[in-house]
């Protein structure tokens, strides 16, 4: 399976399925350099798990009618929101974050309060 075959799936999926301890969990989620990226806790998406997990399996479903588009599996990691290198996925989901009550503190909020993990693809190139 390519990248490119999983970012296109990523681009085109509102939601994402993450299976994490045998639980799968709905999440929206966007594709920043080669990588999903997602909001947990502190008042975000509850995925019971992902922070504490190094291993998952993602699934990507069609918006339009829900067929599965892909199913991967990726590396888990925790993102240091204060690192630079995060500002880019960071300034994506807050742009895709729908209906936040305060948007404009939003991700002072997710410092505080929330983990954004990056699921980075298992491909051979």
């Amino acid at each position: 399976m390519s990248l490119a075959l999983i970012e296109e799936g990523a681009r085109k999926s509102g939601i994402l399925w993450i299976t994490v301890g045998g639980r799968d969990l709905a999440a929206w989620h966007v594709w920043h350099e080669g990588a999903v990226h997602v909001v947990t806790g502190g008042g975000e998406q509850r995925l019971p798990g992902l922070a504490e997990a190094s291993r998952v399996r993602v699934t990507l479903r069609s918006k339009d009618n829900g067929a599965r588009l892909v199913t991967f599996d990726a590396t888990a990691e925790v993102v240091d929101q204060a690192s630079p290198s995060a500002a880019g996925a960071l300034a994506l989901l807050a742009k895709e974050r729908l209906n936040a009550v305060d948007a404009p503190g939003l991700l002072t909020r997710w410092a505080a309060e929330s983990s954004v993990i990056r699921l980075t693809p298992d491909v051979a190139d």
